[in-house]
């Protein structure tokens, strides 16, 4: 199948060549043609898979269509979605997909002064992408009606509610008139997000991309062992070696991500952080270098990671194991993008190890053991799927050996609950 065969209009048609779009990836050849014909979709999809088009261009499609507004533009369709950068992006995806059909779309953002937003909205506009907290905050100050939507999308919807966005959602949806066209994309689909999408959605069809074929099938994935303080070390000494290879770098806190750019910027590597402590001018200039190959090394936590979209982004590297399964495929699914290729290497450490359990058993595949490196220490190679029965010399050996297993085990998963606990605070508060 080809764009061309999916009927759309003329103009977007030209944008999308224009872009080098010929053949539509999974989740856009099954969801165009859904809503297209108008209906409301729930969408399961990771970042990555080219979700942004499959509702882009429908809406675009729609609008076009009906003709041009007569008199100030009023807003016809609303994208929500968590954080700046992928707000951002997905203005970005907009103005590309619709540079030929006289539509207008903006973006609004906390984080950075209202003025200049207010002013682009008082001249009017088609399409508006938002992040929740500042497009309550505008609705209440009189700037922003819903009253005319048309269509309404709720992007990476998981993740809103991680952030802590459901009371804000709940206000915004209640804001939407009845009449109207919505989508609804999550890369997850807990119970929370399902009774969340009965609330948006009328009658409503599902597309479904499972998260496991681009982790297992486009991305090569491999896992050092190795002790937490000695991580940094593997990391300039991996990076020492890729010198020219665009690099993103996972830390799961805002502290050890700036704490690995100090100790990069000790090595001589430049790197730049970004996370919700950063202002927005910094993240964006971040990210902006990194975009145009200008910086090499960008560290990221996961939630300001959401709306980084590099196209030749050889390398992801897992300086910290995340503590929640699905987060490992958003992470790696940053890399071998589209059609491309990648690689993920992960650092892992002792109390980790639970965490790469978890992972194996959501991708259903054991992540591959990479070989030693110069900086072993008592950590030993071996995985902790990797299963081994020692054999006991006497029965009085085999039982003490057991009850120091059991003992290593139950400490295992102490740590491993308080340390998901304190990790789902400090992601939530990015």
């Amino acid at each position: 199948m080809t764009f061309k065969d999916l009927g759309l209009a003329e103009p977007i048609l030209k944008a999308l060549l224009d872009e080098g779009y010929t053949n539509p990836t999974p989740i856009q050849e099954q969801a165009i043609p859904i809503l297209l014909k108008g209906k409301d979709l729930l969408g399961v999809a990771q970042t990555g898979t080219g979700k942004t088009a499959a509702f882009g261009i429908p809406i675009l499609h729609h609008l076009y269509e009906a003709g041009q507004q007569q008199g100030r533009r009023k807003i016809k369709a609303l994208v929500v979605t968590p954080t700046r950068e992928l707000a951002i992006q997905i203005g970005e995806s907009f103005t590309a997909y619709g540079k030929h059909t006289g539509l207008r779309n903006t973006v609004i953002f906390g984080g950075v002064k209202q003025g200049k937003q207010v002013n682009i909205l008082r001249n009017g506009v088609d399409i508006l992408i938002a992040t929740p907290g500042r497009l309550l905050d505008l609705m209440n100050q009189g700037f922003i009606s819903l009253r005319d939507i048309e269509y309404a999308v709720l992007d990476e919807a998981d993740q809103m509610l991680d952030m802590g966005f459901i009371h804000d959602i709940k206000k915004l949806i209640a804001k939407l008139p009845p009449k109207r066209q919505s989508l609804f994309f999550s890369a997850t689909m807990p119970k929370t997000i399902v009774e969340l999408s009965r609330k948006i959605l009328g009658d409503f069809e599902q597309v479904t991309i499972k998260p496991q074929q681009a982790t297992a099938e486009k991305v090569e994935q491999g896992v050092y062992f190795v002790s937490k303080s000695n991580k940094p070390k593997l990391l300039v000494h991996l990076l020492e070696g890729r010198p020219k290879d665009s690099v993103l770098v996972f830390s799961r806190t805002k502290h050890g991500a700036n704490k690995i750019v100090k100790k990069l910027g000790q090595a001589n590597i430049e790197a730049a952080a970004i996370h919700g402590n950063k202002s927005q001018t910094a993240r964006q200039k971040a990210l902006g270098a990194f975009k145009d190959g200008k910086l090499k090394v960008l560290v990221a936590t996961d939630i300001a990671a959401r709306g980084i979209d590099v196209e030749e982004l050889a390398l992801v590297v897992n300086h910290d194991l995340p503590n929640v399964p699905e987060t490992y495929v958003h992470r790696i699914g940053r890399t071998g993008r589209a059609s491309a290729s990648g690689i993920a290497i992960s650092f892992c450490d002792v109390e980790e190890r639970p965490y790469l359990r978890d992972i194996e058993k959501l991708i259903k595949q054991a992540v591959p053991r990479l070989p030693e490196h110069p900086f072993m220490d008592d950590v030993p190679p071996e995985g902790p799927t990797i299963k081994q029965k020692p054999k006991a010399k006497n029965n009085q050996q085999g039982k003490s050996q057991n009850r120091n297993r059991n003992r290593n085990r139950n400490k295992n998963r102490s740590n491993y609950k308080g340390n998901r606990n304190n990790g789902n605070r400090q992601n939530s508060s990015d």
